[in-house]
């Protein structure tokens, strides 16, 4: 019997994928439910387990763009199929690992894209060689949405910094409790989320979004955290943040990180949202203007937290300093609101106790 597997339905607003990743050669045996295919669209990647056991054969290469509903691979059932997975399931074996000579080349002459993470093993055979990368689907959108985001909106950036110690010394008082009641470390972002849910309500405006001649303001608080992974830039929305404890807070960061450098996020959690928290911080940056999610109209940038001379009660002292910037529409968003948004954030880090429930 021979079965064919074809893309997924995934959402109604995907139509075509491209294909990433064929993870195993054609002719193998392959087992029901084994990963045989990764997938990736303009907003999502995904891994296609097999429906059943037997020899797959491939209909497509990878890099090929494919439509939903297209032909992929047939998977003949076979004797040699079962009798694998009656010994399989008799007795589990490891699996022994076999590596090739890095020097081994292909017969295929011309031209060839290869994945990124192999892109650093290729060695330059020429004084001024070049190598040609394929974008990635997730890369094409990256693109084309942040050159939309600068056509379409009258973007602005306001800046600010934030005396940090206050944070840092109760973060460090804390920890140890907090992980044992959450399981989770305490980080920074919890308490950025919290401050930026206060600016929210104070200044509704930078929630809402524009349709047509019209705003709207939503009355609720569903907060995108952007994530940095190898295959580029996302950001997962955790929902309702007006009803989460610090504590769920974190733990949903943690799950949506893990997932989002694994291409495990549902397309569901990348979609919605109404205001975004990217943190450069991580990476070293010092200071940016963070580039607006459409079709929001407002985005906060956190950076690194240094130590440098301030003056605090009128004496220079060694302080821990963040800067923030805060980029907007300004479409909709006046610079007076805008600039006391980021105040009322400021104001919340550098008086932390109230933002933090254990």
């Amino acid at each position: 019997m021979i079965t064919e597997v074809r893309i997924p339905n995934i959402a109604e607003s995907i139509s075509e994928v491209t294909i990433a990743s064929l993870l195993v050669s054609s002719g193998s045996i392959i087992q029901e439910n084994q990963g045989i295919l990764e997938i990736e669209s303009d907003k999502l990647n995904q891994l296609i387990y097999a429906p059943i056991s037997g020899k797959i054969s491939w209909k497509v290469s990878e890099g090929d763009v494919v439509a939903v509903g297209g032909l992929v691979a047939t998977i003949e059932e076979t004797q040699e199929s079962s009798e694998t997975l009656e010994i399989l399931e008799r007795e589990p074996v490891e699996a022994e690992i076999i590596r090739f000579p890095s020097d081994q080349k292909p017969p295929y002459q011309g031209k060839r894209f290869v994945p990124l993470k192999e892109k650093k093993s290729l060695r330059d055979t020429s004084e001024r060689g070049e190598i040609r990368e394929r974008m990635s689907s997730i890369r094409k959108t990256i693109s084309r949405r942040l050159v939309s985001s600068l056509h379409e909106s009258a973007m602005l950036t306001t800046f600010n910094e934030i005396y940090m110690t206050p944070c840092i010394q109760l973060r460090k008082e804390k920890q140890e409790r907090f992980m044992e009641k959450f399981g989770v470390k305490l980080g920074y972002m919890s308490f950025f989320v919290k401050a930026v849910l206060e600016g929210l309500k104070a200044y509704p405006r930078l929630h809402a979004y524009i349709s047509g001649e019209e705003i709207v303001y939503r009355q609720y608080y569903d907060i995108c955290l952007a994530i940095g992974t190898d295959r580029g830039l996302v950001a997962p929305v955790i929902r309702d943040c007006q009803q989460l404890s610090s504590g769920e807070i974190e733990q949903k960061l943690a799950d949506l990180a893990i997932r989002a450098r694994e291409g495990q996020l549902s397309l569901a959690e990348l979609e919605g949202g109404g205001f975004t928290i990217t943190n450069g911080g991580v990476y070293g940056s010092l200071l940016s203007t963070p580039i607006l999610n459409p079709p929001q109209v407002g985005i906060l940038g956190m950076h690194k937290i240094e130590k440098r001379p301030v003056v605090l009660d009128g004496e220079i002292v060694i302080a821990d300093m963040m800067y923030v910037a805060l980029s907007y529409d300004h479409r909709i968003i006046d610079g007076k609101e805008a600039v006391g948004f980021l105040v009322k954030v400021k104001e919340s880090i550098e008086h932390p106790e109230a933002l933090l429930e254990l």
